[in-house]
Formats: C-alpha cells, structure tokens, sequence
C-alpha cells in the first residue's frame, strides 16, 4: 500500500463525510493504492458511521487530544506515505496531487503552503493569518535553520517510517509543531507545495483556542532551542555586562552628561552573573535532550565537552571564588585604612562589585560542573550521554 490519507476527527459529521469521499475519489482517480483512516477522537454525533460509509477505516483513540489522535492514526497505518488534514473540509483531499510526487521524490516530510496556495475569504481569521502563523513560522525559521513558510498548515505529507523514527508524543495542537521541529533537527528531507484553504463547513466553532494553542506552539519552539532560549540572550547579556563593568570599573563615564557610576557597576555584575547562568542552563538542557533523545547528537554542538571533566571545571570555579575573595579582602583592607568607619562607596563598589560577581559565578560554575558530570553517569540503554 502507498498512501494512507489520515484525518483526525472529533464531532466533526458535518463535514467528515465529504473529506472521505473526496480522499477516497482522489486514490481511484489517480490509481494509487491506499486507503482513508479516520482517528476518531471520541466522537458522539455519529461521526464514525458517516466515515465508514463514505468509504473509510475508523480508528478509536481514547488519548484526547489534536496529536493524540494524529498518534494514534499513524500507528494504525499500513503505508509507505501518509497525507494528513482536518477533517472540517477546509482542505481539497481531491487535490494532493503535489504532495503525493514530492513524496514519491524521496521527501521525508512536505508541508502544505497556505500562504503560497490561497487563502479564501473567510477561511483563516485576521489574528491567524496575520500575526500568529508569519510570526511562529519566523521563529520556526530561525531557531531550526529551514525554510518552511507555514509551520502550522494542517495539510501535510510524510514518509510513515521516517515520522514513526522520531517518536512525536506531543497530545495537543503543538504536535505540529513538533512534527517539524524534530523532523528538521534530525535532518529529514523536507518540501513545500501550495494548497488552497477553504472555509471550513462547520456550523459551530473549531477547536482550535488562539491565544492557548498559540502559547503551547510557542513554548515548544522554546523548549527545544535551547541556543535560542539560553545561549543567546546569555551571550548577549555577558557581553554588555562584562563591557559594562571593565568601562565604569575603572572610573565613571559620561554619556551625554549623564553619569554612569557604581549603581551601573551593580546592574552589570548582575548582567554578567544572569548571562553565565542562562550560558550554564542552555549547556545543561542540551546535553539532557541529548540524554533524553528529542536533540541529536551531532546537532547539540556539545563536542568541546568532551574533554572537560568535573575537575577541570572545579578548578576555573575555585579560581574565580578566590579572585572574588581577593577582592573583597583589599575592600576590607581599605575599610580598615578609615579605622572601619564610614567608606566612600564610589571607591570601594568598585571591588566590592566585582567580588560579589566573580564568587557568585564561581559558585554557578561549580553546581553546573556536578550536574554536567550527573549527565554523563550511564543510563540503562543509553546512548545519548556526552562521553569522554
């Protein structure tokens, strides 16, 4: 069997009929051997029995859930191909002609195009269409490096073995997010063709939420960047902290007339200590999805680490906690110069600053050098850890 045309339905009798006939009429035109699944959902308006006799296989899912039924219906497929969509008839299932040969071109995964194809009037609303998908597919674009134009159409096509490789277990809306996250992290062959979308021909609202499932595409883009939610605006704030505190540690500057002092030399050692910190996290969240298995190997950029061990690590943090510790000696030593009275804290902010950022990082550095080796003890089966 080539081609599996899977929808995901809950209450949808209004239309699921119709998107069965149409997938169903589209395999016999084209003489492609396949077959129509339809992940119910739990349906109670008699959804499945509208499916059945247009032509198609009703597959029961208890898991509730967008993904939990997309899951669901992939495990029960029997095909080299899978082409899925809602089934609210705001896709034409008669049309997958595009799809179906740039999967036949060896892709392992093809998105539908909503922007490229047409957007009927009425058929996305204005917030949809556009704010949340040009800004989430942007952000999808940037923090895994492909060139998907819309990352959340709902028509799409895959290669059912490469998909069933990544182990998706998203439940809600956002495992179409993570269809493409993980498929362009593993490095699948990925394609675009347009589609048209429809207005849906549903009589009562769609399930979908725009501010709740917006938020849950969003947070799993976050969650697995961790180079965009850690390293970088780590990077940045080290890097205007650290400029910050090597310019007005050593005397005031003036910008415009305006001062900037020792309170700016307080914000930039705690800039300095926020970046190390965000720095330090994104280390550890990469190597755990490594562990974990949603991050590849070769894509976790992790290999300096391989010759860095616990001590190693022990050694820069005692380092900076005794450079901290100097500091802070030579500030008490110019306290006791005044007989322990009253201190001009323009003089003595200048190393009591520095101290408290470098004893601080020390300290970070230390905990993250335990955790990073915790990572590295052996899990049963594991094959993910970051071996030396």
């Amino acid at each position: 069997m080539e081609l599996t045309i899977l929808m995901p339905c809950l209450n949808e009798a209004e239309t699921v009929a119709t998107c069965v006939r149409k997938a169903v009429g589209f395999l016999r035109a084209h003489g492609v051997s396949g077959e129509v699944i339809v992940a119910d959902n739990g349906s109670t308006d008699g959804s499945q029995q509208f499916a059945i006799e247009a032509g198609a296989r009703v597959v029961p899912v208890a898991a509730r859930g967008y993904g939990a039924a997309l899951q669901g219906g992939i495990a029960a497929a029997r095909s080299r191909f899978v082409v899925m969509g809602d089934a609210d008839d705001s896709y034409d299932f008669s049309a997958l002609e595009d799809m179906l040969d740039k999967l036949r071109a060896g892709n392992d995964l093809v998105m539908g195009n909503r922007f490229a194809g047409g957007i009927e009037k009425g058929a996305m609303p204005f917030l949809h269409r556009w704010l949340g998908n040009p800004v989430l597919s942007f952000i999808g674009r940037l923090f895994y490096r492909n060139r998907i134009s819309d990352f959340h159409c709902g028509l799409r096509g895959f290669r059912l073995e490469a998909m069933r490789d990544l182990r998706l277990n998203s439940d809600g809306m956002e495992f179409a997010s993570e269809m493409v996250v993980k498929s362009a992290l593993n490095g699948l062959s990925i394609a675009e063709v347009p589609v048209r979308l429809y207005p849906d021909g549903r009589s009562r609202p769609p399930h979908l939420r725009t501010w709740r499932d917006g938020w849950r595409h969003l947070r799993f883009l976050l969650l697995h960047s961790p180079r965009w939610l850690f390293v970088v605006p780590g990077l940045a704030l080290l890097g205007v902290g650290g400029l910050l505190m090597a310019t007005v540690g050593l005397q005031p500057v003036f910008i415009l007339g305006k001062g900037l002092d020792i309170h700016t030399l307080a914000y930039a050692g705690s800039m300095v200590v926020l970046g190390v910190q965000m720095l330090m996290f994104g280390t550890l969240v990469t190597a755990l999805g490594v562990r974990a298995g949603w991050l590849p190997p070769e894509q976790a950029g992790l290999g300096w680490l391989r010759g860095i061990r616990l001590e190693h690590g022990l050694v820069v943090a005692t380092g900076l906690f005794l450079v901290g510790l100097a500091a802070a000696g030579y500030a008490v030593h110019l306290w006791a110069e005044v007989g322990y009275s009253a201190l001009d804290p323009r003089v003595t902010m200048r190393w009591v600053v520095p101290s408290v950022t470098c004893m601080a990082i020390g300290g970070e550095l230390a905990l993250g050098a335990f955790f990073l080796e915790v990572l590295r003890v052996p899990w049963v089966g594991d094959r993910g850890a970051i071996h030396g």
